[in-house]
C-alpha cells in the first residue's frame, strides 16, 4: 500500500507540473506558461461552431430558464478559483472570465432582462458592480473618507441560464441551445451596508454566442488529466453541472415558477414535471 500511495504521488506530481504550457522545453523560468512561435502558428483553438439549423426543420421547442447553484458539488468548477494571485493566470472563476472579456472588448454588449431586450450602458453595469459609500470628513485632513465596494467573484454564488430545447426533425434527436447567461450575487448596496443573507439578483445579461470565445480560452480544472483543462464554453454547452428551472415560456406571459406555487417543495416538484415533459417529448415524437 505504501508503495502505491508512492507512485500515485508521483504521477499526480508529475501530471500538475505537465498541466503547465512548454514546461518541459522551458530554458528560463519566464519561458514556463508561454507558447513559442511554431506552437502559437500551429495551435488552431476554436470553440466548436453551431452548426445551421433551419426555422422549417425545429418540430417543437421550449425555451426555459435554469439557476446553477454554485453550492452543489459538481458546480464548484463554475466557482473556483476565486483567489487568483494563489493560482496559474490561466485559471479563473465563470465570472472573471466573463469580467475578462467585458473589460478586453471580447464581450461587448450586455442586458438587463434575460430576453436582451434592453442594453446596460457602462454606467449601469458599474452601478451594479461597485458602490462607493461617504465616511465623514477626516479631521486632519478636512477630505471626505469614501469607502468603495465592488462585487467579486466570490460573491457571486449561482448563474441564471436561459436556453431553448427543441427537436430536429433532419437528424431525428432532442437537442439543447444556450441562449443567454447571467452571474447572480447580492445587490452592492446590500454589501455596503453589511447585509447578510441578501436576495440574490442577475448582475446582466449575456447574449451566449459572443462569450463563446472568452470561455472557450478560459480553461477549468480537470483532475482526472491536468494535462488537458476543459473550457468553460465545453461545461456549459455539454450541461456538465447540475441546474434547477425556475421558469418556462407560457400563456401568463413567461411567468416563474415561484409566481404560481409558493411552497419550495412544490416548486422542485413543478420544475421536475417541466423537466420530465421536455424529456418524454423525444420519445413521443419517435412514437408519433
Amino acid at each position: 500500500m505504501r508503495f502505491i500511495y508512492a507512485l500515485f504521488f508521483v504521477f499526480s506530481t508529475i501530471t500538475e507540473l505537465n498541466s503547465q504550457v512548454n514546461l518541459l522545453n522551458s530554458k528560463t523560468v519566464e519561458q514556463i506558461g508561454k507558447k513559442t512561435a511554431n506552437q502559437i502558428k500551429v495551435d488552431i483553438d476554436e470553440p466548436l461552431p453551431y452548426g445551421y439549423v433551419d426555422d422549417r426543420d425545429i418540430l417543437w421547442s421550449k425555451t426555459v430558464w435554469e439557476i446553477i447553484d454554485l453550492n452543489q458539488k459538481i458546480n464548484l468548477p463554475f466557482y473556483f478559483p476565486i483567489d487568483t494571485t494563489a493560482v496559474l493566470s490561466n485559471r479563473k472563476s465563470l465570472f472573471d472570465s466573463l469580467m475578462k472579456g467585458l473589460k478586453k472588448g471580447e464581450i461587448k454588449d450586455v442586458y438587463n432582462d434575460s430576453n436582451l431586450l434592453t442594453k446596460m450602458t457602462q454606467e449601469e453595469l458599474s452601478d451594479k458592480l461597485s458602490a462607493r459609500v461617504e465616511n465623514g470628513y477626516d479631521e486632519e485632513t478636512g477630505k471626505l473618507n469614501v469607502d468603495e465596494f465592488s462585487i467579486v467573484s466570490k460573491e457571486v454564488s449561482a448563474y441564471q441560464i436561459k436556453g431553448m430545447w427543441y427537436f430536429d426533425k433532419r437528424q431525428g434527436e432532442l437537442k439543447y441551445r444556450l441562449l443567454a447567461i447571467a452571474p447572480m450575487a447580492i445587490d452592492v448596496q446590500s454589501k455596503a451596508e453589511g447585509i447578510k443573507d441578501a436576495t440574490l439578483y442577475t448582475l446582466f445579461w449575456v447574449y451566449y454566442p459572443t462569450a463563446r470565445k472568452t470561455l472557450h480560452n478560459s480553461k477549468v480544472f480537470n483532475p482526472d488529466n491536468t494535462m488537458h483543462p476543459v473550457s468553460f464554453d465545453h461545461l456549459l454547452n455539454s450541461r456538465r453541472f447540475n441546474s434547477n428551472i425556475i421558469k418556462e415560456e407560457n400563456v401568463y406571459g413567461d411567468r416563474a415558477i415561484n409566481e404560481y406555487t409558493k411552497n419550495s417543495i412544490f416548486q422542485l416538484l413543478e420544475a421536475q414535471k417541466i423537466k420530465e415533459s421536455i424529456r418524454n417529448k423525444e420519445i413521443d415524437m419517435w412514437n408519433y
